[in-house]
């Protein structure tokens, strides 16, 4: 591998920042990112909500070529994450929650609820995972290899070949 990304790693559940819940969910993750070979420096958990989302985002991406957000990608009433995606990236990048929703497909039908999505903040590419432990490891592992192309692209970078 190349050199390891810079990444960020964001569990966002009101139970897990309200400390009515251990988070699960983004150990597993920063374990998964780190076997990729990369370097997570920061984690942090947040509530649910457009808001609190959107706010991590913009306070990350300047320090991060990656930020990771676990949970609040479905569609329950809490689930707001891809509105704080959409809120503060641009462009969005549609392949990244289509290669996430195609990954679980066969293995659990209703993937295809899923609001996994990804934008650009600047030069960091945000992706919003799903939010159980599983399903977080699994959506990045269904992206990983196509990360770092994504980052040097975002960074100025030509298209390989």
């Amino acid at each position: 591998m190349a050199t390891a990304l810079r990444i960020a790693v964001v569990t966002v559940s009101d139970r897990a920042a309200g400390g009515t819940r251990d988070d699960r969910t983004g150990p597993g993750l920063v374990a998964a990112v780190k076997a990729a070979g990369h370097s997570v420096q920061d984690t942090r958990v947040i509530p649910d909500g457009e808001q609190p989302v959107a706010d991590a985002i913009c306070d990350l991406a300047h320090d991060h070529q990656v930020v990771l957000l676990a949970g609040g990608t479905g569609i329950g009433p809490r689930d707001h994450t891809a509105e704080g995606v959409q809120a503060a990236c641009r462009p969005m990048v549609p392949g990244v929650g289509e290669a996430i929703r195609a990954a679980s497909r066969a293995r659990i039908p209703a993937a295809d609820l899923s609001r996994a999505c990804a934008g650009v903040r600047g030069r960091c590419l945000v992706v919003a995972l799903p939010g159980s432990p599983g399903g977080a490891v699994d959506g990045w592992d269904a992206i990983a290899a196509v990360v770092p192309h994504a980052v040097a692209m975002i960074a100025g970078g030509d298209h390989p070949g």
